[in-house]
């Protein structure tokens, strides 16, 4: 008899895992997902894409559900599970269904955050998370009138430049006095700033929200110093957090994520978690690539076989309004570090390199970002740079013909 796996998320993290196990272990397992959108997994990353018309939804699905039936894998799409007895092993779904299971894998995800200012109930306040989020912005931003977006971190310019490409002016509000602060530094959060001010995008750094303005629908939101900015659309991009509301209530431990081991194990046996949802070590991470490397180690784990995740080395790796930016590591240089500065300002390129005993640690590339992954790799390793300390800021090819 097939060992019975129900995975509760049908997002990326969720996939993966259902990948990586027809992979290395077909036809042992009878799988269910259960998704709580009524699609199936698509490329969450690629939702601004399709805000700003690059894309379509139909091109960032990531598997069809006849993929799913393909593989003997039984899909439920829309029908979110709302309760766990790990005592019976069953879940409950909101249909009234009940799954029972051998082992259960919780991929929830992440919930995005909702700043509780008055008026955030309003008709025009949306958050940018899924494609329902992306129904309401699509449906405010025809209206013709601006948008306001709180957050400059990766969502919120994500949404700004969605909106922008679709001819909205935009006004992107930020607490701190620099973009994406978590992944670049100050020069490099200025070069940011400077390209989407150049997409006809108004930025606000430095700016608290007070209230959001409205009698029926948001018209604006109001700034601590009083200021209002006015806005048919209001796009909360703030953040996120892990969606534990179900391992909570079923007495899994819980910390501001689901706890689990190396093996992805959580606090009650038969029950793992992975992704966004997952707190290992005493990180959350809420990026793709730890949820796959994740979804491998769960994989291996439910087939038997030894695995254990390490954890990972944060890294960005993208393309923000046509301008790459990369970075990982420790980039801001903590005390005992040395750094390695190379600006080119005619091109807007820009490099930090950060040095501590001998190692490299910590990388920023702007405007060209070809060697990220080769500075990640020194960094993954952790490997002496001495030989090639001096020209290592003008990247791989140049190091390896020096």
């Amino acid at each position: 008899m097939r060992d019975r796996i129900v995975i509760i998320g049908n997002g990326m993290a969720g996939l993966k895992l259902v990948e990586e196990l027809e992979a290395i272990a077909p036809d042992r397992h009878a799988l269910s997902v259960i998704g709580a959108e009524p699609v199936p997994a698509y490329n969450r990353v690629l939702l601004s894409s399709v805000l700003a018309g690059e894309t379509t939804r139909d091109a960032i699905a990531l598997r069809p559900a006849d993929w799913y039936r393909d593989r003997s894998c039984a899909l439920r799409l829309g029908d979110p599970a709302v309760a766990l007895d790990p005592a019976a092993r069953t879940v409950s779904l909101a249909s009234g269904a009940t799954l029972t299971y051998d082992r259960l894998v919780l991929a929830t995800g992440s919930l995005p955050i909702r700043l509780p200012l008055a008026g955030a109930d309003l008709p025009g306040v949306v958050t940018f998370r899924d494609f329902a989020d992306l129904d309401a912005i699509e449906a405010a931003a025809a209206s013709g009138r601006g948008a306001v977006v709180i957050g400059g971190g990766l969502l919120g310019i994500e949404a700004a430049v969605g909106l922008a490409g679709r001819g909205v002016p935009v006004t992107l509000v930020h607490l701190m006095d620099r973009l994406m602060e978590r992944q670049l530094d100050a020069r490099g959060g200025a070069l940011l700033a400077r390209a989407l001010e150049a997409r006809g995008i108004t930025l606000r750094l430095g700016a608290q929200s007070a209230a959001i303005e409205g009698d029926r629908h948001v018209t604006g939101l109001r700034l601590a110093g009083g200021e209002v900015l006015p806005a048919g659309l209001l796009c909360m991009a703030v953040g996120i957090r892990p969606e534990t509301r179900l391992a909570a209530a079923a007495g899994l431990a819980v910390g501001r994520g689901i706890l689990v081991d190396d093996r992805m194990q959580t606090s009650v046996p038969g029950i793992l978690a992975i992704g966004e949802c997952a707190e290992h070590r005493g990180i959350v991470y809420g990026l793709v690539e730890p949820a796959y490397a994740q979804a491998r180690t769960a994989a291996a784990t439910l087939a038997g076989r030894d695995a254990a995740y390490p954890g990972s080395v944060l890294a960005t790796n993208l393309k923000v309004s046509g301008l790459p930016v990369f970075s990982a590591g420790d980039f801001l240089g903590e005390p005992g570090t040395e750094a390695i500065v190379f600006e080119d300002r005619p091109l807007g390129h820009y490099r930090k390199l950060v040095i501590r005993d001998g190692r490299l640690v910590g990388a920023v590339l702007v405007g060209d970002a070809s060697d990220g992954l080769w500075y990640l790799d020194l960094i993954r390793d952790g490997r002496p740079i001495s030989s090639i300390r001096r020209d290592m800021v003008f990247g791989r090819s140049f190091c390896e013909a020096a």
